[in-house]
């Protein structure tokens, strides 16, 4: 029993001895001086404390720690995916360009009608490039004037 207490207390010792080596204070690898102080300190702050002081700084200074989303010259042009098919005229055959824009459209026959006579009009919004394009070659193949917007 005696034993058993003389080796509780060294297993103690050595655990404290431990957590001691864990708790001495790591040397900082910033250089000394007015950054070097608010580095150290910087590590040493949780994550909330680092959020507060992130909002601070923004509030003082009036600027954003927002990362931009393109740096400067490196600005892409979005590819335009949304069309509009407009006819333009009507072209020699007008009944052949009303029957591709009720195939086209799912319009009646009136509705149909009164598109291509109302030319220019708009005949698809909201397509892609591919159908847009397919639409286009389409009417022109009847005689029709066509644009992609």
């Amino acid at each position: 029993m005696v034993e058993k207490k003389k080796a509780s207390e060294e297993e103690k010792k050595v655990v404290s001895k431990k957590v001691e080596k864990s708790n001495v204070k790591k040397e900082s690898t910033a250089p000394k001086g007015t950054s070097g102080e608010i580095l150290e300190k910087i590590e040493k702050m949780t994550v909330l404390e680092l959020a507060d002081l992130v909002k601070d700084l923004e509030e003082k200074f009036g600027v954003t720690a927002a990362m931009t989303a393109a740096m400067p010259g490196e600005a892409k042009e979005e590819e335009k995916t949304d069309f509009e098919v407009v006819l333009k005229e009507i072209g020699p055959n007008k009944i052949k360009v009303i029957k591709e824009i009720r195939t086209i459209t799912a319009l009646g026959l009136k509705e149909s009608k009164d598109l291509v006579e109302g030319a220019p009009n708009s005949v698809k919004e909201h397509v892609d490039k591919k159908v847009a394009e397919e639409i286009k070659e389409k009417l022109e193949a009847v005689g029709a004037v066509v644009e992609i917007k």
